[in-house]
């Protein structure tokens, strides 16, 4: 069977606090979760166990989650060498990106396929970080890991995924995953 690990990571800074969006790599981990179909199970990790994440990751046939390639892995590059960008990996906000020409939000997408929204966004989880809040955070980020292994599956499956475009209208977008 394959190891499909579906992926997310929240971080302990924004943007702003690191001097922009050309150092994400200083932002640091708060917490990362996985989902491997290999173990049939969610991992959360703090940011002590971000060695153990990062061999998760090496370990599976496909890594697939959102924004991944420009954000998550880049967060990771603060803890390691290994260029993570090597690995097999399905960005589903690239591939959608590619389609369509124009960035689409993972909340875009859960709303018009599935009728769910996200728990929460990137900010309040550093909000929660600094208030010592990693149950909380590590909750969002299962939630995201999940409708990101929702997407995938439906796009699987269908060969298609929904969104809303920018004025509100369900719109309908092939994929070969």
């Amino acid at each position: 069977m394959k190891n499909i690990v579906y992926f997310d990571l929240e971080t302990q800074k924004s943007a702003d606090e690191v001097g922009g969006w050309g150092n994400i790599a200083r932002m640091g981990m708060s917490i990362g979760v996985t989902f491997s179909t290999g173990r049939g199970d969610y991992k959360i990790y703090g940011e002590k166990q971000v060695d153990d994440l990062l061999k998760d990751l090496q370990r599976a046939d496909l890594i697939v989650g959102f924004n991944i390639l420009r954000f998550d892995y880049e967060v990771l590059h603060g803890y390691t060498t290994f260029d993570l960008s090597q690995l097999p990996t399905l960005d589903l906000m690239v591939d959608l990106q590619n389609k369509l020409q124009h960035r689409l939000s993972l909340d875009s997408i859960a709303t018009a396929t599935f009728g769910v929204e996200k728990t929460a966004e990137g900010l309040q989880a550093i909000r929660w970080f600094k208030e010592g809040k990693l149950a909380e955070i590590a909750e969002y980020c299962c939630y995201d890991v999940k409708i990101t292994k929702l997407v995938h599956e439906y796009g699987q499956q269908r060969r298609q995924v929904h969104y809303h475009n920018r004025f509100g209208k369900k719109m309908t977008v092939p994929v070969s995953w």
